[in-house]
């Protein structure tokens, strides 16, 4: 008689009586989901910041954002950045401190498992940014801003290939750093890219050796990519390009060097 070889993180008993795998990872990523809206931290990076970004660019002196339509080149700035937001400084900071306090070794060992944990964080991730999108949304729509509608559905998949992007650089980060390291690096990183990384301010507008660093960064892809589809309802392919590239790469090098705990 040959014996079953037991799922990895769980024995074959605790995999016999668990739930069936989809209800496990719905069920933790409502848990992930309800953890990142209570936490205050990142409730200020993830909405209350972006929004006090967009007064900035609407009402104050900003290179490039001239005209009465401001709101337009404003808000897939704005976007990009809630993106970013949530899928890598909110992640890597999360899961940098659950890593330290041994959370992702432990649950890696329950059924749910740790393709399933994963998995159930990157919904979470989605589910955040979706209520970024109509919190941020809605208050762009009431200071005027009007997308254009078939860029709606060409910001998709750069939203998409930038969250997968963003999320496998923060793993990458918190799965290779001590938590302190990880949660002063990860703030650094986005205050760099909100001023310098292309997210709010267009390429375009930055000095040439600078605007050709960022346009082959994550964040100056999602920006531009953003504001082409948003603005004229075209899909930049070389954005997709460069943010399916850096998720690729990003994702290969994190399942090579992470480690479940310190």
């Amino acid at each position: 008689m040959t014996a079953r070889t037991a799922p990895r993180g769980a024995n074959a008993a605790d995999n016999a009586w668990a739930a069936p795998p989809a209800r496990r990872i719905g069920s933790h990523a409502r848990f992930e989901t309800g953890v990142l809206l209570r936490n205050g931290e990142q409730l200020l990076v993830a909405i209350v910041l972006p929004a006090l970004a967009l007064f900035a660019l609407l009402y104050a002196p900003v290179p490039g954002f001239t005209g009465s339509r401001r709101i337009d080149l404003a808000m897939p700035g704005i976007l990009a950045l809630a993106v970013i937001s949530t899928a890598f400084t909110g992640q890597a900071i999360s899961v940098g401190f659950d890593r330290r306090y041994g959370v992702l070794r432990l649950l890696g060992t329950t059924p749910l498992g740790r393709d399933g944990l994963l998995a159930a964080k990157g919904l979470a991730v989605l589910v955040v940014e979706a209520i970024q999108v109509l919190v941020l949304g809605g208050l762009g729509l009431i200071l005027g801003w009007r997308p254009n509608l078939l860029g709606l559905l060409s910001s998709l998949p750069l939203i998409l290939l930038g969250t997968w992007a963003f999320v496998a650089l923060a793993l990458l980060l918190a799965g290779t750093m001590r938590a302190e390291a990880v949660l002063a690096l990860a703030n650094l990183i986005w205050v760099l890219l909100l001023g310098a990384g292309g997210v709010i301010l267009p390429t375009s507008t930055m000095p040439a050796p600078l605007s050709k660093i960022t346009t082959f960064l994550p964040s100056g892809a999602l920006g531009d990519g953003l504001r082409t589809a948003l603005t004229t309802g075209t899909l930049d392919l070389g954005a997709l390009l460069v943010l399916t590239v850096w998720a690729v790469l990003a994702t290969l090098l994190a399942a090579r060097v992470f480690r479940w705990s310190d």
